[in-house]
C-alpha cells in the first residue's frame, strides 16, 4: 500500500515525520505542499485535513495529521526501532521531553505565527527573530538540564522521540542565528543523531524539490 507524506521541505514538523518514516525504513511518496505559496490552505487539501497544517500521511483510505499522533501510528504499526518507550515511566520522560519543543517552542514560532506577528502587528523582521531565539532558549534551556550528558542521545542509547524532535528544532534555532553556547549536550547530540542516514535523508537540504531553486 503507497504511503504519501503531505510535505513541505522547511517545515519542522513534517521534518519529524520524515526522520520517523526513515528509521522505520518506511518508503513513501512525498508530496510537496509549499506553506510559502499556501498550497495547504487549498480546498482540497482542507478537505482531506481540517486544519489545513503539513505534516499529513495517506495510508490507503487512512489520513494521519500533526506530527506526534503520526509517529504514534507509526510506533504502533512499525515496531521497531520503538521511539515511544512501552514502559509507563520512561514512556512518560519521552513525552515530556519531546513535548518541550513540540507544545512549548515550536506552536509559538511557526510560520503562522511568526506571518502574524508581522503582517497583522507590524513587527519588524529582527524584532521576529528575537521573539524566536526568546523561546528556542527557554525551551533548549530546559531541555539541556533534562538530558543526560553521559548518553549520547535526548532519548538515550538510541534515537528516540525527543532526537526526532531535538533536530528539526536545532536546525530551526541555527536558520534564525540563535546561540547554542549555553547548550553542550544538544549539540553534541545534534551531531551524532544528524551524522546518522536515516536522520541526514530527512534534512531540508536533501528533500528540497527543485521548483524552489
Amino acid at each position: 500500500m503507497t504511503v504519501r507524506l503531505y510535505d513541505y521541505w522547511r517545515s519542522s514538523a513534517a521534518y519529524r515525520v520524515r526522520i520517523a518514516l526513515n528509521l522505520k525504513g518506511v518508503a513513501y511518496q512525498a508530496i510537496d505542499t509549499s506553506l510559502l505559496h499556501g498550497e495547504q490552505r487549498a480546498p482540497d487539501y482542507v478537505a482531506r485535513n481540517p486544519q489545513g497544517f503539513v505534516p499529513m500521511l495517506e495510508v490507503g483510505e487512512l489520513r494521519l495529521t500533526q506530527s506526534l499522533a503520526i509517529i504514534d501510528w507509526l510506533d504502533a504499526t512499525y515496531a521497531e526501532p520503538r521511539l515511544i518507550p512501552a514502559d509507563a515511566v520512561a514512556r512518560a520522560a519521552e513525552l515530556a521531553k519531546a513535548m518541550v519543543i513540540a507544545a512549548d517552542i515550536h506552536p509559538i514560532n511557526n510560520l503562522r505565527i511568526l506571518k502574524y506577528l508581522k503582517t497583522e502587528l507590524g513587527q519588524s523582521q529582527d524584532a521576529i527573530d528575537q521573539w524566536a531565539r526568546h523561546w528556542i532558549v527557554e525551551g533548549f534551556t530546559a531541555l539541556e538540564a533534562m538530558a543526560d550528558p553521559a548518553k549520547p542521545f535526548l532519548s538515550g542509547d538510541a534515537p528516540g522521540l525527543a532526537d526526532v524532535f531535538l533536530v528539526p528544532q536545532m536546525a530551526n534555532a541555527r536558520r534564525v542565528a540563535t546561540s547554542l553556547d549555553a547548550f553542550p549536550t544538544l549539540v553534541a547530540i545534534d551531531a551524532r543523531a544528524t551524522a546518522l542516514e536515516p536522520f541526514a535523508r530527512a534534512h531540508p537540504d536533501a528533500v528540497r524539490p527543485t521548483r524552489y531553486d
